[in-house]
């Protein structure tokens, strides 16, 4: 039995250092561009190889001079690629990362091949999937692959931990199933509908994006004294590209399945259900 399948996205990241990221309509010069194997998946099957997991990963490259260089990349790393198909008539995934000089980043992906699923690979994710102990996801192939993968891991009682990134409207039908949910900040407030900025002053009884505390709307003379007994600050999520395995609900048991009684999830997480 493998210890960890991983479904998600491969591609080839081209980085540009810049002074500062480019505001709309602005052209900057940049320095050299270097070439990295990346994509949410391949980094997560890497990561967890590296820590002795056996790892295998499920995704799609193209049939392309990038395709080859990142299995290349990727069996040299101990992660097994035998559920990673080369698809012809679709490119490699490229992401386009400007960094800045202070860090800051901004990334434009082109998925290409990631997204490019046909029915029949579809249908072998289960497949690959089935016998892992921990399904490793993330947001960059399509919801019918996350949804066929989370079904044949729950039949398998594997534990499913998603990485909800990058941000796509819909997949929350999913959320019920994954036993832990790694969103950054940025992602954990469009999910939850409020704005990340630290700046924004929300209304009564939405998440305080800048103290990690929810705001119930009680004012201070309802009966409670203002400083006593202050939570502290729950911080910031976690980085979205760490997923820890031994995490889930606060004793460690399942996670709670909720919808009770709606679509069947299949059909809720491929948008198909009714």
């Amino acid at each position: 039995m493998r210890d960890v399948c991983v479904v998600g996205g491969i591609n080839m990241d081209l980085v540009v250092q810049v002074p500062h990221i480019p505001r709309p309509g602005e052209t900057v010069h940049g320095g050299a561009v270097s070439r990295f194997p990346g994509g949410k998946g391949a980094n997560q099957a890497v990561a967890a190889s590296r820590l002795g997991a056996s790892v295998g990963l499920v995704g799609q490259v193209g049939a392309d001079a990038f395709g080859a260089e990142l299995l290349e990349t990727l069996v040299a790393a101990g992660v097994e690629t035998s559920a990673v198909g080369r698809v012809s008539g679709n490119a490699t995934g490229v992401a386009l990362i400007s960094v800045a000089s202070d860090g800051q980043n901004a990334i434009v992906v082109a998925p290409g091949a990631n997204m490019a699923w046909e029915e029949d690979a579809v249908a072998g994710v289960e497949r690959a999937v089935a016998g892992c102990r921990l399904l490793v996801l993330n947001l960059e192939v399509p919801p019918s692959v996350i949804a066929a993968a989370i079904q044949a891991a729950k039949r398998g009682k594997a534990r499913v931990i998603l990485n909800p990134a990058p941000y796509r409207s819909g997949d929350e039908a999913c959320f019920g199933e994954v036993d832990v949910l790694v969103p950054n900040q940025v992602e954990a407030a469009s999910y939850a509908g409020v704005k990340p900025d630290a700046g924004v002053q929300p209304d009564a009884g939405t998440i305080k994006p800048d103290a990690g505390t929810v705001d119930a709307g009680v004012k201070p003379d309802a009966g409670a004294a203002p400083d006593a007994g202050a939570a502290p600050d729950a911080g910031e999520p976690p980085d979205a590209g760490e997923a820890d395995a031994g995490a889930g609900t606060a004793d460690g048991g399942e996670g709670e399945v909720l919808g009770s009684g709606r679509t069947p999830f299949i059909k809720a997480c491929t948008g198909q259900g009714t």
